[in-house]
């Protein structure tokens, strides 16, 4: 079942490999839904990581509900299962050659917060973690361009004084500004 409001979205699911890819999909485009595009590397990650843990140690089944809402300018992720047994972040120390272990420090390493508790209305656990979305940045208008070309002067005006009774005279303008007939 996947219901959502505007800023928080529930799905409910099993914890298997094949169903995390589909929730790893399903948050993204929340995400994107939301305008939190800077945010869904860093919650798709943390997703998968609590989702594979769920699939690794939860008892009795997988059944899980992932939860994300965005409040505050805060984008909180939860998965929340029916094992109460809490989750214990190893040490960061531990043998470089292990294989596996190391979701917890994953979620850590890409989150601002993160936490467990025993849910309080019925068996299980909550386990979240937390990203604070950056104000988008204000896109600014594309810049104008302003075609430039060489201005010229205008050309200059002559005038010339015609002695009207000349004009009627039958001379030319030409004639009687000194200019020869060519």
């Amino acid at each position: 079942m996947i219901s959502h409001s505007r800023r928080h979205c529930v799905v409910e699911l099993q914890a298997l490999p094949s169903r995390i890819g589909q929730i790893r999909r399903i948050v993204s485009a929340q995400l994107r839904h939301w305008q939190l595009d800077p945010l869904i590397d860093r919650a798709a990650l943390g997703v998968t990581e609590l989702l594979s843990n769920v699939h690794r140690h939860a008892q009795p089944d997988k059944t899980c509900t992932v939860e994300i809402e965005f409040r505050l300018g805060r984008l909180t992720v939860s998965v929340i299962d029916s094992d109460p047994r809490l989750p214990v972040l190893r040490d960061a120390a531990m043998d470089a050659l292990e294989t596996g272990g190391r979701g917890l420090a994953l979620v850590e390493a890409v989150s601002e917060a993160w936490g467990a508790r025993h849910q309080t209305d019925g068996p299980g656990k909550v386990v979240w973690f937390s990203l604070t979305a950056s104000p988008a940045p204000v896109a600014s208008p594309p810049p104008v361009r302003i075609e430039t070309k060489p201005v010229r002067e205008p050309a200059r005006t002559a005038l010339v004084a015609v002695d009207p009774a000349a004009v009627s005279a039958g001379l030319s303008v030409a004639a009687s500004v000194g200019v020869r007939p060519g």
